[in-house]
């Protein structure tokens, strides 16, 4: 498992650590439209998943434009910023910030996907830093867990392994 902290503080994770090469492990969150999401159902499409504790921060706010103003670069890519954030929130910092390249979703009813990847953190119930590359069959090509959760994650080595990925 790796080892994540929050402000310096250790932090018990739930969940499983995924690995590249590995399939993605399937998952339920709510879109801000309170739809269900599942990865399972998603288009065939290279997913960029940006993982952040809460939209309302600076840097969880500087990783969502980031992705975003990638995501317009590079074909096929969908890229989804998941946090445990009430839809009603994501969707107000988005009409607030007009990106239009990533789709927020909402972990927050059952933590399906933090449990799923191994990311909730169970001291704040809010989910650790993580950036996840899955390509079109469905596999990891790419898996970061960032070890200090108020830093950013390796921008340059999520957006190379989308632009890879078939």
């Amino acid at each position: 498992m790796a080892t994540i902290t929050f402000k310096d503080n250790p932090m018990t994770i739930l969940g499983t650590e995924v690995e590249v090469g590995q399939k993605a492990p399937d998952f339920s969150v709510l879109a801000n439209d309170l739809s269900e999401y599942r990865l399972a159902d998603a288009k065939e499409s290279v997913k960029l998943i940006s993982v952040i504790p809460s939209i309302d921060t600076g840097v969880c706010d500087a990783q969502t434009r980031r992705f975003n103003e990638e995501a317009g670069s590079i074909d096929n890519v969908e890229v989804l910023t998941i946090s445990v954030d009430l839809p009603f929130a994501q969707k107000r910092w988005c009409a607030a910030s007009g990106l239009e390249h990533v789709q927020t979703l909402s972990d927050h009813k059952d933590l399906s996907f933090g449990k799923a990847y191994g990311l909730v953190m169970e001291e704040l119930r809010l989910l650790a830093r993580a950036v996840f590359v899955i390509d079109t069959n469905g596999t990891l090509v790419h898996v970061e867990y960032v070890s200090e959760a108020t830093n950013h994650p390796d921008y340059e080595k999520a957006i190379a392994a989308a632009k890879e990925a078939k």
